[in-house]
C-alpha cells in the first residue's frame, strides 16, 4: 500500500551539497537581472560609483531575504513556499527614473525609496483583492505591458552604448570660444568696463552647436558590439536552456496553488518591496528565469532556492562584488542591456501572437492605443510641461500610462470575463 505521508518533491529537502550547487545555478541565472536595476537607477541619480556599489550590494542582499520568505515561509500570511527567487522588477524602473529626472542625488534617491516604501505597504494591504483580480489580466493587456516596458528600456541599454543625450555625453556641446566671449562680456558688464551692454536676461545661456567627440565614439560601439556579437553565439552554441514563466508554478511543480497561496505570494511581493526601500534598495517580485529553470532541472524542491537566498545575502555581505559590478564599462553593458531590454520586448510580442484579433478585432484597439499612450514620453518627454508638477513622476512613465490604458480598455471592450486558461498559456510563453 503506497504511504498517505509522502513528501510532496516541494517540500523534498536534499543534501546539503546539492542544495549548494542548485542553489548556485538559481543565483547564476538571476544575477544580471537582479544587479542590472541598481545600476540603471544609481546611474540616473548621477550617484558616485561607491554609492552605487552600495545600492547592487543593499539589492543582493535583500533579494536574499525576500527569496527566503517566498521560498520558506513566514507565518501563514507570507511565503507562497514554492521554489521561487525574487528579484528587482523592471516595471519599476521607468516612475525611478522619473523621480531621478526630477531631483538626482541623494534627494532623488531617498524621494525614491520613500515611494517604495509606501508602495509595499499598499501592496500587502491590497494582496488578497489583487489576487482575484486576473481576470482584469488577460493576455492582450499583459503582452501589451510587456511590450511597452521592453520599447522603454530599450532607450536605456542605447544609451548605454552612444551615450547619454544631455549632460558630458550630449550629442552636441557649447562651443568653448563662444562661451568664453559670452562669460567676458558678462564679467565686463558687471564690472562697468564694458558700457552700453543692456541687462543680461535671467538665465540667458548659448545653445549646443558643437559635436561633442564624448558621444558615440567607434570604439564604445565596437566594444558594445563584441559584446552583443558574444551574447549572441552563447545564445546559438551554447548549451543553455528556455526559461519559462508560469502564473501558477502548479504546471511544473504539480502542487496546486490555491487562493490563500496565491494571497500569500502576493502579500510577500509587498512585503519584500516594503524592506527593499528600508535597506534603500528597490521594488521585488518572483523571477521568471528561475521558474523556468525549475521545468528544465525536474528539482522542484523548495529549498533550494532557500538555498540560492542565503547565497544571494552572502554575496550581498561582500561590498567588492557590488564595486566590481559599479566597475564594468557603460558601453560594455550596453551590448548587453539590448539583448536583456529586447528580450523583455520580444516577450511581450510572443505573448500578443496568442491573443485572437481576427474575431476580436477590439483588441486591435487595445494593442493600439495603449503602445501609443506609452510612447508619449519618449517621443514627447516635455508633454506635462503645464500640468502639475505633483504628478509628473507618475506620467512621466510609458509603462504607468500604457498599462492604464490597456486595463481600462480592456474592461471597456471585453469586460471583466474569466480568462484562466488564456492567461496560463500567456504565461508559459513569458520570459519575464
Amino acid at each position: 500500500m503506497a504511504s498517505t505521508d509522502a513528501i510532496h518533491p516541494v517540500d523534498e529537502v536534499l543534501p546539503a551539497p546539492k542544495l549548494f550547487t542548485l542553489g548556485l545555478q538559481h543565483v547564476l541565472v538571476m544575477y544580471a537581472g537582479a544587479v542590472a536595476v541598481p545600476l540603471i537607477v544609481g546611474r540616473a541619480l548621477k550617484l558616485e560609483p561607491a554609492d552605487v556599489a552600495f545600492l547592487i550590494s543593499a539589492d543582493l542582499f535583500v533579494c536574499g531575504i525576500v527569496t527566503l520568505i517566498q521560498s520558506f515561509g513566514a507565518t501563514q500570511w507570507f511565503g507562497i513556499r514554492l521554489p521561487v527567487m525574487m528579484g528587482v522588477t523592471f516595471a519599476a524602473v521607468g516612475p525611478m527614473i522619473g523621480f531621478a529626472n526630477a531631483q538626482g542625488g541623494p534627494e532623488g534617491a531617498r524621494a525614491i525609496f520613500g515611494a517604495i516604501i509606501a508602495a509595499g505597504i499598499i501592496s500587502i494591504l491590497i494582496a488578497p483583492l489583487v489576487s482575484k483580480m486576473l481576470r482584469f489580466f488577460p493576455p492582450v493587456v499583459t503582452g501589451t505591458i510587456i511590450l511597452v516596458i521592453g520599447v522603454s528600456l530599450m532607450r536605456i541599454g542605447i544609451n548605454w552604448i552612444f551615450g547619454n543625450p544631455v549632460g558630458p555625453t550630449a550629442p552636441q556641446v557649447i562651443d568653448p570660444a563662444h562661451a568664453d566671449w559670452l562669460k567676458a562680456v558678462t564679467e565686463g558688464a558687471a564690472s562697468g568696463a564694458i558700457t552700453g551692454v543692456p541687462e543680461i536676461p535671467p538665465g540667458l545661456a548659448l545653445a549646443a552647436k558643437v559635436n561633442n567627440p564624448l558621444y558615440a565614439p567607434l570604439g564604445n560601439i565596437a566594444i558594445s558590439a563584441i559584446v552583443l556579437t558574444a551574447i549572441l553565439l552563447i545564445a546559438k552554441f551554447g548549451r543553455g536552456f528556455v526559461a519559462n514563466i508560469a502564473v501558477l508554478l502548479g504546471d511544473i511543480t504539480g502542487k496546486k496553488v490555491d487562493q490563500p497561496m496565491l494571497s500569500a505570494g502576493l502579500r510577500t511581493d509587498g512585503l519584500g518591496t516594503l524592506i527593499g526601500g528600508i535597506f534603500n534598495t528597490f521594488p521585488y517580485t518572483s523571477f521568471s528565469q528561475n521558474v523556468g529553470l525549475v521545468g528544465v532541472t525536474g528539482i522542484k524542491s523548495r529549498f533550494v532556492c532557500v538555498a540560492g537566498g542565503l547565497i544571494m545575502i552572502v554575496l550581498g555581505l561582500m561590498p567588492k562584488m557590488g564595486a566590481l559590478v559599479e566597475s564594468v564599462p557603460t558601453m560594455v553593458l550596453g551590448g548587453a542591456g539590448l539583448v536583456m531590454f529586447g528580450m523583455v520586448a520580444a516577450t511581450g510580442i510572443r505573448i500578443l501572437a496568442g491573443v485572437d484579433f481576427a474575431r476580436n478585432r477590439n483588441n486591435l484597439f487595445i494593442v493600439a492605443v495603449s503602445v501609443g499612450f506609452g510612447m508619449i514620453p519618449l517621443v514627447a518627454p516635455n508633454f506635462k510641461m503645464w500640468m502639475p508638477h505633483g504628478i509628473h513622476p507618475l506620467i512621466e512613465s510609458g509603462i504607468l500610462l500604457a498599462s492604464i490604458a490597456a486595463v481600462l480598455l480592456n474592461a471597456f471592450f471585453n469586460g471583466a470575463r474569466d480568462a484562466t486558461d488564456e492567461i496560463k498559456a500567456a504565461a508559459s510563453l513569458a520570459d519575464h
